[in-house]
């Protein structure tokens, strides 16, 4: 088959790059393979066809990338995918020890690199363009004596989300990862050095291992897929829920071994899972339980307008079936998680989807009832759903999603209630992350922005929103499908994300990326 995609992949000589190389090695994708002088860039990439090609340059060098681009020409037509992967890694040095001239080199390699890569690259995109720039975790927290090297991916992180809001206009999408510890030859090289202490960092990871190259590469290719076709300008950790850890003490329990699951990628049951999904009878919670039924496995819509609930079941066939519950009621959701283990066995899957919205009144008008009720279905529901689903979970199987919002990350007044119980649900899944995270289950959110849903469309017929101007705050210009929010839970419960723990996705067009004054897009 003759190439149609052309995907550049940087620092692929590398951990993560080889892995790179190997989750998008396929027949219709020219890889363009790309390492400093030396590294054995064209030999790591021969590995995958004849089709593909090694090509040396030094990232911190314009002049080099602009050239590198001229020889790009001369092979393919366009760019399809940028994987800016390439990174200088830390020296591990006190402020005071610090070589300016390093500190420069650091930013030209890990941020100007990436730029002028993405700005070559994006010239030759057409609509459909998909860039992702590997960040890091030391990018969003501070680490001592990693000043040029944190500093860096912490700008690359925002330059992230301006050129996501400058390009999604002409639809290209741009995103990145903030991975933590990463079995590379890079930290293995740090602890040779005596500078990391694997042992100290597994035990301050909740799942307790260093990730595996493969993981990042996973989740790097979910978000260059058509299947997260509403995510740009995002920002997701792949850190085994370090970040959702804050207390004194050890997030694990020491190990005298390294785990198995750090060193090669564990067997995945092919077994369909029992996922049960809430607020499922329409909108948002049908497509998640759609996704789940189209891949093999047994799901439970539950909802409290039991004939929603019952009709979608029918819609889905034998793989769903109904359960009528209102998730504010303990007694209720008890009997309703009893039920489903009787009936499909027990749960792998939560995703806590049922929500309310609030009454879109200004604060001196709003009663506690009012905003209790909203956080009592929003907040605490998804806590019983959660409490009560635990104890079936399973160690490498057991995974909850949890349904936030853009509201919950920049509030909209005067929706407070449904901001604030939207706040509430991240950091329940970071408590979760941490907490469950040694048992071997995993938490996430999905924070949708604004999406075609019959409760939307009945908020636009009531006079309380406005989609012209919401289309206008959006830098892809629309609202985004139920479809899109489902790719993303269904990702997230897959073993494709096995490092994803206590972090979050947006899928909202750009809408948190965007920090300018007026209208993100034109539509």
């Amino acid at each position: 088959m003759t190439p149609t995609r052309t995907c550049i992949v940087t620092g692929a000589a590398g951990g993560i790059g080889r892995a790179l190389l190997a989750e998008f090695a396929a027949p219709d994708v020219r890889l363009i393979a790309v390492d400093l002088p030396g590294s054995g860039v064209a030999d790591a990439v021969a590995e995958h066809g004849p089709q593909h090609v090694g090509l040396e340059c030094d990232l911190s060098d314009e002049a080099q990338i602009v050239a590198l681009f001229a020889q790009i020409d001369t092979l393919c037509d366009g760019v399809d995918i940028l994987l800016n992967n390439a990174a200088m890694g830390p020296i591990m040095a006190p402020t005071v020890q610090t070589d300016i001239a390093h500190f420069r080199l650091t930013l030209r390699t890990n941020l100007a690199g990436p730029f002028v890569m993405a700005r070559e690259a994006a010239a030759r995109m057409g609509a459909g363009g998909v860039i992702v720039n590997t960040a890091s975790l030391a990018g969003v927290l501070g680490n001592p004596t990693r000043n040029a090297y944190a500093a860096s991916k912490a700008a690359l992180i925002s330059l992230t989300r301006s050129l996501a809001c400058e390009w999604a206009a002409r639809g290209i999408r741009v995103n990145a990862i903030a991975p933590g510890y990463v079995r590379t030859p890079m930290v293995a090289a740090l602890e040779a050095a005596g500078k990391a202490d694997l042992r100290a960092v597994r035990r301050r990871i909740p799942m307790g291992r260093l990730a595996r190259a493969d993981e990042m590469a996973s989740v790097i290719g979910f978000l260059a897929s058509d299947k997260a076709r509403y995510v740009t300008g995002a920002i997701l950790g792949v850190d085994g829920g370090w970040m959702s850890f804050n207390q004194p003490g050890d997030a694990h329990p020491p190990a005298d071994v390294v785990p198995a699951a750090e060193q090669s990628r564990p067997f995945a049951d092919p077994a369909p899972r029992v996922v049960v999904v809430t607020g499922a009878a329409d909108g948002i919670g049908a497509a998640i339980a759609a996704r789940f039924v189209a891949s093999g496995d047994r799901v439970a819509i539950v909802d409290r307008n039991g004939e929603g609930a019952k009709a979608q079941a029918a819609t889905l066939g034998a793989s769903a079936q109904a359960f009528v519950c209102d998730v504010t009621d303990e007694q209720a959701v008890t009997d309703c998680f009893a039920q489903i283990v009787q009936a499909l066995g027990p749960v792998d899957i939560l995703v806590n989807n049922a929500a309310i919205a609030d009454a879109f009144q200004p604060a001196t008008e709003q009663t506690t009832a009012d905003l209790e009720r909203v956080l009592d279905v929003n907040l605490t529901g998804a806590f019983l759903c959660a409490r009560a689903a635990i104890p079936s979970l399973q160690a490498g199987r057991g995974v909850i999603v949890n349904i936030g919002s853009i509201a919950g990350l920049v509030p909209m007044a005067p929706r407070h209630a449904y901001g604030a119980s939207k706040a509430g649900i991240d950091i329940l899944t970071r408590c979760f992350a941490a907490e469950l995270g040694p048992q071997g289950i995993r938490t996430a959110t999905v924070a949708p922005g604004y999406i075609r849903t019959p409760g939307v469309a009945a908020l636009e017929k009531a006079g309380r929103i406005d989609s012209g101007k919401i289309r206008a705050r959006i830098p892809m210009g629309d609202l985004g499908q139920p479809q899109d929010i489902a790719e993303a839970v269904w990702f997230l419960a897959s073993p494709g994300a096995s490092y994803v723990n206590g972090t979050l996705l947006s899928v909202d067009g750009g809408w948190n990326a965007f920090g300018s004054a007026g209208d993100a897009s034109d539509s």
